[in-house]
């Protein structure tokens, strides 16, 4: 596929008078900031257009998911990972962080546990205690270089009370695209344990690893798909998590039902421009999104190049997600975020995704920017 003119993701832009999260964090400061979840690119052209049409419309009251949306997600699930779904199957939510608050709360009782894998994305830390469930964790293993899940640690962490098991697939912050042979084993945990498999599947579109193609868990099987919950939503991969707009997909009538009564009155409808976003996102991002994993493999390959050279900073390969998980215990600084603050670059904190000593860096940038960074980072350890 040759590059669209359109598609330019080298192009400066300039976030820093949009209200934009990320940028303001630093405001008056020389930081780059590389560190909450949202990409510096514009969004497809498909999106940008859709959005001035239904803005030109001039109405904005209360909206439904058309049937076109519905059949525009349910044709992304079986173009893209081969997962055959159905209409009814969808729920629709404002964001996949309100989803996984509601996933907590539909499964079990006040007092069960949720159970996960660490290092992981904070709200999956914070989910559970908010749906008055306890968290149990087992950590993820390095072995041959790669992040792996050991079963026999969950086994050991878990109790009866123990109900859900959420999973983070891609997974943030690690940069793991999940093998079927893995996925298996997560289910086959799940249903010796009864327990209900919530999966967080956002990243599911940025899968850059050549070699690997992202599996839903419940595409596995019709067993499988019975007992899974998976959240979904085009934010990440084109780039619009402003806008709202995610969903669940959940087979079994009991679970969805139990869903959406957790859902109640509380959690709002999704913003209209989110629905249109969404629908041309999946009928139209497709040149846009091959596009975007092309340069993100080039960022990913030129961020491991200098992060290799940097003295005490380590990471592992990057199969998916625009993230970079880095080990800077070898440098001996006590709170690493804050020593790239003071060096002009802005990371996450591991302490957040239950790692201290590790930084979380978003490349999802310009290249010239991730490269400024990276000239920094290097900079600042040569110097101390």
């Amino acid at each position: 596929m040759t590059a669209d003119a359109r598609f330019d993701f080298d192009a400066p832009i300039d976030r820093r008078s949009s209200g934009s999260e990320k940028w303001d964090r630093y405001q008056g400061r020389d930081i780059i900031p590389l560190w909450v979840a949202d990409m510096d690119f514009r969004s497809p052209p498909a999106i940008i257009e859709a959005l001035h049409e239904r803005v030109s419309h001039g109405v904005f009251g209360y909206t439904h998911p058309s049937h076109e949306l519905t059949a525009a997600v349910l044709n992304h699930l079986e173009r893209d990972f081969g997962w055959r779904a159905e209409p009814g199957w969808i729920v629709w939510l404002p964001g996949l962080v309100c989803g996984l608050n509601v996933l907590c709360r539909a499964v079990g009782d006040a007092g069960d546990a949720v159970a996960t894998f660490v290092p992981v994305y904070p709200p999956f830390l914070s989910a559970p205690s908010l749906s008055q469930r306890s968290l149990v964790t087992a950590p993820l293993h390095m072995q041959n270089g790669q992040w792996v899940a050991e079963m026999a640690e969950l086994e050991r962490t878990i109790t009866p009370q123990t109900k859900l098991l959420l999973l983070c697939s891609p997974h943030n912050p690690v940069g793991r695209s999940w093998s079927r042979e893995e996925l298996l084993r997560f289910a086959e945990f799940a249903e010796r344990h009864d327990l209900v498999i919530g999966s967080d599947e956002i990243h599911a579109g940025l899968v850059l690893d050549k070699a690997k193609r992202h599996i839903p868990i419940a595409a596995l099987s019709p067993d499988i798909a019975r007992r899974t919950i998976t959240l979904l939503a085009p934010s990440k991969t084109y780039n619009i998590p402003g806008l709202g707009c995610s969903f669940a997909v959940i087979p079994d009538t009991g679970l969805r039902r139990d869903f959406q009564k957790a859902m109640g009155r509380i959690v709002p409808h999704v913003n209209l421009l989110g629905y249109t976003a969404a629908q041309a996102a999946y009928n139209e991002g497709e040149a846009w999104r091959q596009e975007l994993i092309a340069y993100l493999r080039g960022n990913r390959d030129l961020l491991t190049e200098g992060i290799a050279r940097i003295p005490g900073l380590s990471m592992t390969p990057v199969e998916a997600t625009y993230l970079a998980w880095i080990d800077a215990r070898g440098t001996g600084i006590d709170q690493p975020v804050h020593f790239f603050e003071e060096a002009g670059v802005g990371l996450s904190d591991g302490s957040d995704f239950g790692a201290p000593g590790f930084i979380r860096l978003n490349f999802g940038c310009r290249r010239e920017l991730l490269r400024e960074a990276l000239r920094r980072m290097e900079a600042a350890l040569i110097r101390r």
